[in-house]
């Protein structure tokens, strides 16, 4: 895929984010860091309220950081928030954040449509959802184009460009060109696929995590240490691929032929997460999750969350793509 040409200053990209909860609040400071110019639409008074508090706390973090030079008072001036759909008109993107439901980002769509120029590409930041069913009764399904965030959006190097069935390639063009500015590395998604790459990868993994702590191999802190000191040494440098041809690809091959037909293919959701969920638990958001937390070690473990995104950002930028081709490298 070829790269598009963009203006050579951000602030010419306006750019409308649509729900600003987490992680659209997240977007919005990823975005804003870039330089753009950003028009929010959120319909809950009370998250219109907290987003720009939200927001200004993330970059004032960015800058504490050194991931951005400007102060964040005048870098959050070129944000404008409303529950008007007519303030993303002049967006050259537009990129819905809101509930992972078909029929409300359906109609976010649809309202997005009907304020733009036909000519501005739509970006759906859905997790599991095929973006060809949301092109479905579009009135341009041409433009609408997968943009998948990971959380926390400002901070993660980490983006999925999907193109369903109906995607214009120039659109999935313009995503990952602009998407680099963000300071990403974005993958390509050629065809639409439910879940995407990280999300089947990882759920996968989850699924084997559930069946060996529900059948008693294992219980919940040795899956999370087995993994954190295996697949959290290497995962940052190299992807499964590179990792075998690293580590040597024959045992790999050995390995899968008596492995596969052990693994768990359940295709219900496991008895441990319905429980979990039917519990109330949202995790440390309300101190309620697979761990027991009192309010304070939940908001610890918030904080140590972030504080860790921009270490392993520090260190994972050491090493970006084409890393081997770089001067100096040996």
């Amino acid at each position: 895929m070829k790269r598009t040409n963009l203006p050579d200053d951000p602030g010419n990209v306006r750019v409308g984010v649509v729900g600003l909860g987490l992680m659209g609040t997240s977007v919005a400071t990823c975005l804003l860091a870039a330089g753009h110019r950003v028009a929010g639409i959120e319909i809950d008074a009370n998250k219109r309220r907290n987003a720009r508090r939200r927001i200004l706390n993330y970059l004032r973090q960015m800058k504490k950081e050194g991931l951005i030079r400007s102060d964040p008072q005048g870098v959050i001036s070129r944000l404008e928030i409303s529950e008007d759909y007519a303030i993303l008109g002049p967006s050259r993107l537009v990129i819905e954040c809101v509930f992972e439901d078909l029929d409300v980002k359906k109609n976010v769509l649809r309202k997005v449509e009907e304020v733009i120029s036909p000519e501005s590409t739509v970006g759906t930041n859905t997790s599991g959802i095929p973006v060809t069913v949301l092109q479905q009764g579009a009135l341009h399904p041409e433009r609408i184009t997968g943009i998948h965030w990971a959380e926390p959006a400002h901070t993660t190097r980490f983006m999925e460009i999907i193109c369903g069935e109906e995607t214009q390639p120039r659109h999935a063009e313009f995503a990952a060109a602009l998407s680099r500015r963000w300071g990403k590395e974005p993958s390509i998604v050629k065809r639409d696929i439910r879940g995407f790459i990280a999300n089947r990868c990882m759920y996968a993994l989850l699924r084997e995590a559930f069946y060996l702590v529900e059948s008693g191999y294992a219980t919940i802190a040795d899956v999370d240490r087995s993994l954190r000191n295996d697949f959290g040494y290497w995962i940052t440098f190299a992807g499964p691929f590179r990792f075998m041809d690293l580590t040597g690809i024959p045992a790999y091959g050995a390995v899968m032929k008596d492995l596969f037909p052990e693994l768990s293919c359940a295709q219900k959701v496991p008895d441990l997460m319905s429980r979990v969920v039917k519990s109330g638990a949202k995790g440390v958001a309300n101190a309620k999750g697979f761990y027991q937390y009192t309010p304070e070690e939940a908001e610890r473990w918030e904080k140590l969350f972030m504080k860790f995104s921009y270490e392993i950002r520090a260190l994972a930028q050491k090493y970006p793509e084409g890393v081997e081709k770089r001067k100096g490298r040996k």
